[in-house]
């Protein structure tokens, strides 16, 4: 069980602050705890749903079984095989010489820890239909509180993180190809990163001026070259050596 009036005071506190809906804080929290779960308790193959009550701090927990059948998977699996790929039913099979055209689709194979075979749904539900996610209850485990707890505060500051960069590259969207001013924060193999007080942009070493020598703490002026999506790439791309940036900065005089 959560302590629920801290974690209510949590998500309260990051919803107003970030302008983020309650609810979305809540759907993240419930998906990491449902990941923990599977990771202490499930097997590999296994989709586990998670529910916390709000009013209790209770958790629920379901194995979810989606209904097959023999058009939807391959039923080929060996007995107690439990690591089983995933692949969606419009991958296509193709030889490296083969266009992808006339190409057979790739099902994905039976596996008893994610599906469940139509006759067998319709047992236990006589209305069950083909795709349909059907909920099997779980045991809670009385010593899984105190991993859903430190779950429950993880997930809290990552989506905490993920709107903070959600919200500089809303940002920073409509000033690509424009003049900013930052300061030189460190030098990292060629690379310089600039403070641009919310943000931190990245100057590549081919996007820099050669007979150029930067001081830690010197305030500049950059193009911003490109802002990125991918997490895992650096967000905002900055340049003093392209064409664009002495143009607009000849336009600024």
């Amino acid at each position: 069980m959560l302590n629920i009036k801290d974690l209510s005071r949590a998500i309260k506190q990051v919803a107003e602050e970030k302008s983020l809906e309650p609810e979305r804080i809540i759907e993240a929290i419930e998906s990491s705890i449902a990941a923990a779960y599977k990771k202490e308790y499930g097997a590999r193959g296994e989709i586990i749903k998670a529910k916390v009550d709000m009013k209790t701090g209770e958790l629920h927990f379901w194995q979810v079984k989606i209904v097959v059948d023999e058009t939807t998977v391959r039923m080929d699996a060996k007995e107690g095989e439990g690591d089983v790929p995933s692949e969606p039913f419009d991958k296509l099979r193709a030889s490296p010489d083969e266009g992808t055209e006339n190409a057979e689709p790739i099902l994905p194979r039976y596996n008893p820890d994610r599906h469940i075979l139509m006759e067998e749904a319709r047992a236990i539900k006589s209305d069950a239909a083909l795709g349909e996610d059907m909920l099997f209850p779980l045991e809670t485990k009385e010593d899984f509180g105190r991993i859903a707890a430190q779950t429950a505060k993880q997930a809290i500051f990552q989506k905490l993180r993920e709107s903070e960069r959600e919200s500089i590259l809303n940002e920073w969207r409509g000033k690509e190809g424009q003049i900013v001013s930052g300061v030189v924060q460190r030098f990292e193999r060629g690379n310089i990163y600039i403070d641009l007080g919310r943000a931190i942009g990245v100057m590549f070493a081919n996007e820099s001026v050669p007979n150029e020598h930067y001081r830690a703490g010197e305030r500049l002026r950059f193009l911003v070259l490109a802002v990125q999506e991918d997490t895992r790439l650096p967000g905002i791309i900055l340049s003093r050596a392209h064409p664009k940036f002495v143009s607009k900065l000849l336009r600024q005089y």
